[in-house]
């Protein structure tokens, strides 16, 4: 295998990461202050769409994590840039929480449920009967179905939830179409990101706790790949993938020394 360049700039996934449960991971402030102090560019991404950039600033100071707002990178920034791009002034019908409906306000769209060029799905706690009657009949009519991310669950104190994936496959089986997911796997998430900080993936290493988004976003974004065993994936877990991360560490602790 080719020797990779010194690695330059650093992405890291937040839950399972950095923090687990509202509580920081041991190791995890050590982590952000070396990066701020060596002055390389670094995002911390979420697929979990239903905070802005600003909210999730405000959570991870709260935990001693001194994270700047431009450093924060979500699945409904990726989904915003992505709709931006193709589409620019468009329309969506969106189920979500304020991460994601932000995200599209920011960009210039219209949130409407009359003849919307996009039925955009995110992650809320309330997952409504009402909604999901109204996407799939808008979806049925033409819409273009969009999803912020894949996360069939997500973490809770009490077990796990049903997240937007499972959602989507909700409105899959109504409607017979398949959404577009920009976050995580996607490797278009990672790349905008890069872009955001201008950085390059050839130079820059991705830092997660599932191998099926992180890892593999990170890995067919070309970044060196680096799995903590904090989160949802154990060592016994790896081997029932068919790819492997650059590299296993017990947690962001052993990477202080690596910025």
């Amino acid at each position: 295998m080719a020797e990779r360049k010194p690695i330059e700039s650093w992405l890291t996934d937040m839950d399972g990461v950095l923090i687990h449960e509202g509580v920081p991971i041991p190791g995890a402030d050590a982590f952000i202050k070396r990066l701020r102090e060596s002055g390389k560019p670094f995002l911390v991404l979420t697929n979990n769409s239903i905070y802005t950039a600003r909210d999730l600033q405000a959570r991870l100071n709260r935990m001693g994590l001194e994270v700047p707002v431009e450093n924060i990178w979500t699945s409904a920034l990726a989904t915003a840039k992505f709709l931006d791009d193709q589409r620019p002034g468009g329309t969506a019908y969106v189920i979500g929480e304020a991460g994601l409906t932000t995200a599209l306000h920011d960009i210039g769209y219209v949130l409407t449920d009359h003849d919307p060029d996009y039925v955009v799905l995110g992650e809320t706690r309330t997952y409504s009967f009402e909604a999901m009657t109204k996407a799939v009949r808008l979806i049925n009519g033409g819409a273009r179905f969009i999803c912020t991310n894949p996360d069939e669950t997500g973490p809770s104190t009490e077990g796990p939830l049903p997240a937007t994936g499972a959602v989507a496959a909700l409105i899959t089986k109504a409607t017979g179409r398949n959404p577009y997911f920009a976050g995580k796997p996607n490797p278009l998430m990672m790349r905008t990101g890069l872009n955001a900080i201008g950085a390059h993936s050839e130079t820059s290493a991705m830092i997660g706790d599932r191998m099926d988004t992180d890892v593999l976003a990170g890995l067919e974004a070309g970044m060196e790949t680096f799995l903590v065993l904090t989160g949802l994936t154990s060592r016994k877990d790896i081997d029932q993938h068919p790819f492997r991360p650059s590299n296993v560490v017990d947690s962001i602790a052993d990477l202080v020394d690596r910025v």
